[in-house]
Protein backbone atom coordinates (compact mmCIF):
# COMPACT_ATOMS: atom_id res chain seq x y z
CA UNK A 1 0.00 0.00 0.00
CA UNK A 2 1.42 3.38 -0.93
CA UNK A 3 1.89 6.11 1.66
CA UNK A 4 -0.94 8.31 0.33
CA UNK A 5 -3.45 5.49 0.53
CA UNK A 6 -2.25 4.57 4.02
CA UNK A 7 -2.60 8.20 5.12
CA UNK A 8 -6.11 8.35 3.66
CA UNK A 9 -7.05 5.25 5.68
CA UNK A 10 -5.68 6.95 8.81
CA UNK A 11 -7.76 10.06 8.03
CA UNK A 12 -10.90 7.91 7.74
CA UNK A 13 -10.06 6.26 11.08
CA UNK A 14 -9.56 9.72 12.60
CA UNK A 15 -13.06 10.72 11.50
CA UNK A 16 -14.45 7.51 12.99
CA UNK A 17 -12.70 8.23 16.30
CA UNK A 18 -13.54 11.91 16.55
CA UNK A 19 -17.02 11.50 15.10
CA UNK A 20 -17.69 8.59 17.42
CA UNK A 21 -16.72 10.73 20.38
CA UNK A 22 -19.02 13.56 19.28
CA UNK A 23 -21.94 11.13 18.86
CA UNK A 24 -21.40 8.65 21.70
CA UNK A 25 -23.92 8.83 24.54
CA UNK A 26 -25.75 11.78 22.98
CA UNK A 27 -29.20 12.26 24.52
CA UNK A 28 -32.19 11.21 22.40
CA UNK A 29 -33.09 14.85 21.82
CA UNK A 30 -29.71 15.58 20.21
CA UNK A 31 -30.71 14.17 16.80
CA UNK A 32 -33.24 16.94 16.28
CA UNK A 33 -31.49 19.72 18.20
CA UNK A 34 -31.24 23.09 16.46
CA UNK A 35 -29.98 26.16 18.33
CA UNK A 36 -31.62 28.54 15.88
CA UNK A 37 -34.61 26.56 14.55
CA UNK A 38 -32.83 25.84 11.22
CA UNK A 39 -33.24 22.42 9.65
CA UNK A 40 -29.50 21.59 9.92
CA UNK A 41 -29.96 19.17 12.80
CA UNK A 42 -27.35 16.64 13.95
CA UNK A 43 -29.38 13.90 12.23
CA UNK A 44 -29.11 15.75 8.91
CA UNK A 45 -25.40 16.40 9.43
CA UNK A 46 -24.75 12.71 10.16
CA UNK A 47 -26.74 11.73 7.06
CA UNK A 48 -24.61 14.15 5.02
CA UNK A 49 -21.38 12.68 6.39
CA UNK A 50 -22.59 9.21 5.40
CA UNK A 51 -23.33 10.57 1.92
CA UNK A 52 -19.82 12.04 1.77
CA UNK A 53 -18.25 8.64 2.33
CA UNK A 54 -20.56 6.92 -0.14
CA UNK A 55 -19.45 9.60 -2.64
CA UNK A 56 -15.78 9.06 -1.79
CA UNK A 57 -16.16 5.33 -2.41
CA UNK A 58 -17.85 5.98 -5.75
CA UNK A 59 -14.93 8.26 -6.70
CA UNK A 60 -12.40 5.63 -5.64
CA UNK A 61 -14.18 3.04 -7.80
CA UNK A 62 -14.54 5.39 -10.80
CA UNK A 63 -18.35 5.44 -10.63
CA UNK A 64 -18.76 8.89 -9.10
CA UNK A 65 -22.26 9.60 -7.88
CA UNK A 66 -23.86 11.77 -5.22
CA UNK A 67 -26.97 11.20 -3.14
CA UNK A 68 -28.74 13.46 -0.63
CA UNK A 69 -30.11 10.95 1.85
CA UNK A 70 -32.90 11.95 4.19
CA UNK A 71 -31.95 11.13 7.78
CA UNK A 72 -33.02 7.79 9.16
CA UNK A 73 -33.96 7.14 12.78
CA UNK A 74 -30.97 8.19 14.90
CA UNK A 75 -29.54 4.73 15.67
CA UNK A 76 -30.03 3.62 12.07
CA UNK A 77 -28.32 6.78 10.82
CA UNK A 78 -25.33 6.14 13.07
CA UNK A 79 -25.16 2.55 11.76
CA UNK A 80 -25.29 3.86 8.19
CA UNK A 81 -22.48 6.34 8.87
CA UNK A 82 -20.10 3.77 10.32
CA UNK A 83 -21.00 1.26 7.60
CA UNK A 84 -20.07 3.87 4.96
CA UNK A 85 -16.73 4.47 6.70
CA UNK A 86 -16.14 0.71 6.78
CA UNK A 87 -16.94 0.25 3.07
CA UNK A 88 -14.51 3.01 2.09
CA UNK A 89 -11.80 1.68 4.39
CA UNK A 90 -12.27 -1.85 3.06
CA UNK A 91 -11.82 -0.58 -0.48
CA UNK A 92 -8.75 1.47 0.47
CA UNK A 93 -7.26 -1.56 2.24
CA UNK A 94 -7.72 -3.73 -0.85
CA UNK A 95 -5.55 -4.01 -3.94
CA UNK A 96 -8.27 -2.42 -6.06
CA UNK A 97 -7.01 0.62 -7.96
CA UNK A 98 -8.06 4.16 -7.06
CA UNK A 99 -9.83 5.74 -10.01
CA UNK A 100 -9.01 9.20 -8.63
CA UNK A 101 -6.24 10.58 -6.48
CA UNK A 102 -6.03 10.22 -2.73
CA UNK A 103 -5.67 14.00 -2.60
CA UNK A 104 -9.04 14.49 -4.34
CA UNK A 105 -10.78 12.15 -1.90
CA UNK A 106 -9.12 13.93 1.03
CA UNK A 107 -9.84 17.50 -0.09
CA UNK A 108 -13.46 16.64 -0.83
CA UNK A 109 -15.20 14.09 1.36
CA UNK A 110 -12.64 13.73 4.14
CA UNK A 111 -12.01 17.44 4.73
CA UNK A 112 -15.74 18.18 4.59
CA UNK A 113 -16.44 15.39 7.09
CA UNK A 114 -13.85 16.83 9.49
CA UNK A 115 -15.70 20.15 9.36
CA UNK A 116 -19.01 18.46 10.10
CA UNK A 117 -17.59 16.42 12.98
CA UNK A 118 -16.53 19.74 14.50
CA UNK A 119 -20.08 21.04 14.02
CA UNK A 120 -21.45 18.01 15.84
CA UNK A 121 -19.06 18.56 18.76
CA UNK A 122 -20.10 22.22 18.93
CA UNK A 123 -23.79 21.30 18.78
CA UNK A 124 -23.26 18.87 21.66
CA UNK A 125 -21.95 21.76 23.76
CA UNK A 126 -24.76 24.09 22.73
CA UNK A 127 -27.38 21.42 23.47
CA UNK A 128 -26.09 21.05 27.02
CA UNK A 129 -24.54 17.61 26.43
CA UNK A 130 -20.92 18.72 26.30
CA UNK A 131 -18.14 16.23 25.56
CA UNK A 132 -14.73 16.46 27.19
CA UNK A 133 -11.85 18.00 25.27
CA UNK A 134 -9.06 15.63 24.35
CA UNK A 135 -5.46 15.66 23.19
CA UNK A 136 -6.24 13.92 19.90
CA UNK A 137 -2.55 13.66 19.01
CA UNK A 138 -2.31 11.01 21.75
CA UNK A 139 -5.50 9.17 20.79
CA UNK A 140 -5.28 5.51 19.82
CA UNK A 141 -6.36 5.96 16.22
CA UNK A 142 -5.50 3.07 13.92
CA UNK A 143 -6.15 2.65 10.22
CA UNK A 144 -8.89 0.09 9.82
CA UNK A 145 -10.64 0.85 13.12
CA UNK A 146 -13.57 2.74 11.69
CA UNK A 147 -16.56 1.36 13.58
CA UNK A 148 -18.61 2.86 16.35
CA UNK A 149 -16.53 1.12 18.98
CA UNK A 150 -13.28 2.94 19.62
CA UNK A 151 -10.65 2.76 22.34
CA UNK A 152 -11.14 4.93 25.39
CA UNK A 153 -9.58 8.40 25.32
CA UNK A 154 -6.01 8.56 26.62
CA UNK A 155 -5.96 12.18 27.77
CA UNK A 156 -9.17 14.11 28.27
CA UNK A 157 -9.43 17.42 30.10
Amino acid sequence: MDDKRAFLRHAVATIAYRGGKALRDAPETFATYSPDETPQTPAKIVAHIGDLFDWALSQAKGTESWNNSPPLAWDKELERLFAALQRLDDYLASDAPLATTAERIFQGAVADALTHVGQLAMLRRLSGARIKAEDYSRADIVAGRVGREQTAPRREF
